[in-house]
């Protein structure tokens, strides 16, 4: 066996780059498709892998006006940022018993109601804080997930009032969410959107004169113009990934990715024919051939499921994995050919160079673009580049 010279200065072991000007484009785009609705950049999960509080920043810079996050304690992290404006409108949704309620209504929080549970705590903390909490009713109109039933909406509803006269609250928001926005034509759409209505009716007869109404995500804002109401609430869309392949791919919809994962080879070398490859030999080579080894596995995010499929592009080839993903590094099967050590090995981008993208890594994986760029894991830096919204390093790791 022989391998190749250590190259003489090596880049990182592994990055995702953010493009963020791809981000702010993604913003103009999503908001110029929804011309009558504000427009909510979603940034839960660390902005599906990207950064919050850095995407934050630059999503409202370029026009966002809402941000969103599964929980408060996300939304308390952005809050907390000095450089994001005080008055941008930051809401949470995902709530348990004793959670940090006060601390929300103090930071002017919008905070998601469900049940008449979640209505007692943040009235509780209304109180304790001395300032009314920001509240925004959520309906389940048959996602089946977090949401108030349509027949304990009508309690739901009186009861916020009652606490909003008692100046406690102020309902800033009646929303709710689809199941299949991402499937065209699905008849749960038109069902989800009709019982919408008829909820936002009847709460509406009953005196909420919300600030927003909201049902949208990112299918239903690049195809269902019937449903952007008063605010679209965009995620995986904001970060250039479709959807739904069904719907078109990310540039048929004028989106950019925003992720780009790569690393440097940490070993090239020659085996021959009939050498097992990784855990199990689950991959044998058919004959001599050069290896070459990328530095990262499913302890950074790159899925198992993708072993034996997994795309990477290396000197200008796309390459498979050779068997096993491992939990710090997989294996490639260069053919023969001789890349140096710390050569790039891109495993997905926009594709712009030949690169696989996201997608691409989905489908290898069985699983969808979302799962993949939001799980590349902290032990990858994010290296950022084309920001505008602050004055930071293009390399900070916010």
């Amino acid at each position: 066996m022989s391998e190749t010279a250590t190259a003489p200065t090596a880049p990182l072991r592994a990055r995702a780059e953010i493009d963020l000007a791809a981000l702010r484009a993604n913003v103009r785009t999503l908001r110029a498709l929804a011309p009558g609705a504000a427009l909510m950049a979603v940034v839960k999960s660390d902005a599906y892998g990207h950064g919050a509080v850095r995407c934050a920043r630059e999503a409202v810079a370029a026009g966002a006006s809402w941000l969103g996050t599964a929980t408060p304690e996300e939304a308390l992290a952005l809050r907390a940022d000095p450089e994001l404006p005080a008055d941008v409108r930051i809401m949470c949704w995902l709530w348990t018993p004793g959670g940090p309620w006060r601390q929300a209504v103090e930071a002017g929080l919008d905070v998601s109601v469900s049940g008449m549970w979640a209505l007692r705590e943040v009235v509780e903390a209304a109180r304790a804080a001395g300032r009314p909490a920001l509240v925004q009713l959520k309906a389940d109109t048959g996602l089946g997930r977090n949401g108030c039933q349509p027949e304990d909406w009508p309690e739901l509803v009186a009861e916020t009032l009652r606490a909003q006269t008692a100046g406690l609250v102020r309902i800033t928001g009646l929303w709710s969410h689809f199941a299949c926005a991402d499937e065209p034509g699905h008849p749960s759409i038109t069902a989800q959107l009709t019982l919408f209505r008829e909820l936002l009716a009847h709460a509406e007869e009953q005196g909420v004169r919300p600030e927003v109404r909201h049902i949208a995500n990112s299918p239903a804002t690049l195809t269902l113009p019937e449903s952007h109401f008063d605010l679209v609430r965009t995620g995986i869309a904001l970060y250039g990934i479709s959807p739904s392949p069904e719907l078109g791919a990310a540039a048929d919809f004028g989106l950019r990715p925003v992720m780009t994962l790569a690393a440097s080879l940490a070993l090239v070398k020659h085996v021959p024919g009939g050498h097992g490859v990784s855990y199990g030999h689950h991959y044998v080579t058919p004959g001599r051939t050069t290896l070459g080894l990328v530095p990262v596995g499913y302890a950074d995010g790159v899925p198992r499921h993708a072993s034996g499929t997994g795309p990477v592009l290396i000197g200008g080839k796309w390459r498979t994995v050779a068997g096993r993903v491992a939990m710090d590094q997989f294996v490639v099967d260069l053919g023969g050919d001789e890349p140096e050590v710390g050569s790039e090995a891109v495993l997905f981008g926009p594709g712009d160079r030949g690169e696989p993208t996201a997608e691409d890594w989905a489908q290898a994986a069985g699983t969808i673009a979302y799962e993949i760029v939001t799980r590349i894991g902290t032990r990858v830096p994010r290296v950022y580049v084309n920001g505008e919204a602050s004055g930071q390093e293009p390399g900070d790791g916010n």
